[in-house]
């Protein structure tokens, strides 16, 4: 629940991008106790992230805690300017180099089968796909909960042929899309890894 305090930190926060406990206080007119605890709050539910400042001001002293808004929360033009150069490109656009390049130098290529689906997960997750793989009857399955690029995919089906050649570059494996998200139900996009 969002209590009227939190509120009033987050707006002050969202004017000032980053603060300390003590100049929240200071600013809000709230005793600093009741600032630290909606600060811990809003930090444990991720509204919120503290950095360790080593300048406190005087040169002397214990750090203190910033606060500040997750980039996330801030927002960003980063759809829009995404569906402009796709639509920039046109049809010319190589989804294979595109792939590649996200690919960058995965050296997976000398791991074993499982170590590099393993590896390729690490990557995919932090390329934010929230990845898995499982075992299938024809050949291993990696699975992806989450489209990184779900604001623009509907207008770029496109890009879920990057997707197919950013596996395939980085398994060494030619990938085949199964499911893809939100078609005939389905909560996750499901790629065969294929020999």
């Amino acid at each position: 629940m969002m209590t009227t305090a939190r509120h009033r930190v987050l707006a002050y926060l969202m004017k000032t991008r980053r603060a300390s406990a003590q100049d929240i206080s200071r600013a809000l007119k709230m005793s600093a106790a009741t600032v630290r605890y909606h600060l811990r709050v809003l930090v444990a539910s991720g509204r919120l992230e503290a950095r360790t400042s080593q300048d406190n001001g005087q040169g002397r002293g214990r750090p203190q805690k910033e606060y500040s808004l997750p980039l996330g929360v801030l927002g960003d033009n980063l759809a829009a300017l995404s569906e402009a150069l796709l639509a920039e490109a046109g049809s010319g656009l190589a989804m294979e180099a595109v792939a590649k390049r996200l690919a960058g130098e995965s050296g997976f290529g000398n791991q074993t089968g499982v170590r590099r689906l393993t590896l390729v997960v690490e990557k995919l997750n932090q390329m934010n796909y929230h990845a898995r793989w499982e075992a299938g009857s024809g050949g291993p399955r990696v699975i992806l909960s989450h489209c990184p690029y779900a604001a623009i995919i509907e207008r770029h089906p496109r890009l879920c042929k990057m997707d197919e050649a950013l596996l395939k570059d980085l398994m060494g494996q030619s990938a085949e899309q199964l499911t893809k998200i939100g078609r005939d139900g389905s909560t996750s996009c499901v790629f065969v890894i294929r020999p």
